[in-house]
């Protein structure tokens, strides 16, 4: 695992300055793609995929302008400040286990910014990454089936590194962070967008490596560790009915689970979850 390097760095993340820093991990130099103008990591990495891309490849933007969150939203991506990526994988798993993934992939992004100093992080279901409580990071997992059978998993990854406030557009400014301002206190953490990335990555590997051996009972463990919503009144969707309730629990196959005041337990399959104080 690569140590955390407290310079920031803006320079472009090409194959020449990752390689070094990828060695035993699931992406290696010869799968991996820098970009320096796209539309979007994903659309980009599932074109690669359907071309026979292999496991292990990633695509880095250097600018990217097209980029999307779940739900069809837009992701903002500030070029040399931010990181924009996406990772092509090919588990033999079943399509309702897709939704493991995302959760695998918040845990190993976690603990790869609380490694670089990053405090206050947290998970919110199903995809998001906060710092002191506002996004930080947003995760989007797509997926190619065959028959009942998953062939290709892109999983796109976007983190506001260096970015500051007045970086943001306006009406992202009281939701969004980047892991350098959402310390507080007008503290200003430097980081390595390099390094921060080969963290990922490597972390990202122990814990894909371990899913395909144990399943996702560690990987829920941790995930529920880093969710202080669990217990408190959220709004989410059920169906198509927006209602409120609170949130109990992860199911045994990474759904929420929700105590619904007339229906009582239900999970949430898809959908957002709003929590009744923001932050939390």
């Amino acid at each position: 695992m690569p140590s955390n390097n407290s310079s920031v760095d803006d320079a472009p993340l090409t194959a020449a300055v990752m390689a070094p820093l990828l060695t035993g991990s699931l992406f290696q130099p010869h799968n991996y793609h820098y970009v320096a103008q796209l539309d979007s990591t994903s659309r980009t990495a599932m074109a690669m995929a359907r071309n026979g891309a292999a496991e292990g490849s990633v695509v880095v933007a250097g600018e990217q302008h097209g980029g999307r969150g779940r739900l069809e939203r837009s992701w903002y991506h500030h070029p040399s400040k931010n990181l924009a990526f996406s990772c092509i994988l090919r588990p033999q798993i079943e399509p309702m286990r897709a939704v493991q993934l995302t959760l695998l992939t918040g845990v190993a992004l976690a603990e790869s910014v609380e490694t670089a100093g990053v405090a206050g992080v947290t998970l919110k279901w199903p995809n998001d990454l906060l710092v002191a409580g506002r996004k930080a990071a947003g995760i989007l997992s797509e997926m190619v089936l065959q028959g009942h059978q998953v062939v290709v998993v892109v999983i796109g990854v976007g983190i506001n590194v260096h970015t500051t406030t007045d970086d943001f557009p306006p009406e992202l400014r009281q939701t969004a962070t980047s892991l350098m301002d959402g310390q507080g206190d007008g503290q200003q953490l430097p980081l390595s967008r390099s390094q921060l990335l080969a963290a990922f990555l490597h972390r990202f590997t122990d814990w894909y490596r371990r899913f395909l051996r144990e399943g996702f009972a560690p990987v829920r463990q941790q995930w529920l560790a880093r969710a202080p919503f669990m217990g408190r009144s959220v709004r989410v969707m059920l169906g198509n009915e927006r209602v409120d309730a609170r949130a109990i629990d992860l199911d045994a196959d990474g759904f929420l689970l929700v105590d619904h005041p007339d229906r009582g337990r239900c999970r949430v399959v898809s959908g957002d979850l709003l929590l009744d104080q923001w932050p939390p």
